[in-house]
């Protein structure tokens, strides 16, 4: 069983090199999505899916079952998860809740890996951006999960460069 990678900085990726990654910002009423290129170089909005709280185990909730027929469609070979750390750098009520829905992803897109990335302002910094561009608050809505996602995978990839370089 491979499921949740270690998270944080001091561990580099199991895998290096070629390959899309997902990154996903766990909200309590929705999920953004973002993938990679092949490359590992940049990180683009994908999709946002209502977040499914009412199914119970063993059943698979259906944001889950979309998010592993993503890995599936796209030849994913690790996931992101956003993990919220306060801005004192410890660990909350919505960090446990990132947690336990990436131990859950990790069983349902086994044999994929799942990694948990500091995402702190991720969603402040996705929703600014979209102001900047003229992105009004009701379409922000829509996408600002999916901008979040991207901001989650795109740090988490500059980091993975950096480290390889």
């Amino acid at each position: 069983m491979v499921g949740v990678v270690s998270d944080m900085p001091e561990h580099s990726s199991l895998i290096d090199g070629k390959g899309r990654r997902l990154g996903v910002d766990v909200g309590t009423v929705r999920v953004g999505v973002a993938i990679s290129d092949p490359d590992g170089i940049l990180a683009t909005p994908l999709v946002t899916l209502p977040r499914d709280q009412k199914t119970q185990d063993p059943d698979v909730p259906t944001d889950m079952s979309e998010l592993a027929n993503l890995v599936r469609d796209h030849g994913i070979v690790e996931v992101v998860v956003g993990l919220p750390i306060t801005l004192r750098g410890q660990e909350g009520q919505a960090a446990q809740q990132a947690r336990v829905y990436a131990d859950r992803l990790g069983e349902v897109i086994e044999p994929v890996p799942v990694r948990l990335t500091d995402e702190r302002m991720s969603t402040a910094v996705a929703a600014r951006r979209l102001s900047e561009r003229g992105v009004r608050s009701r379409r922000q809505r829509a996408v600002v999960d999916q901008a979040a996602a991207v901001e989650i995978l795109q740090g988490w990839l500059d980091m993975q460069q950096r480290r390889h370089t």
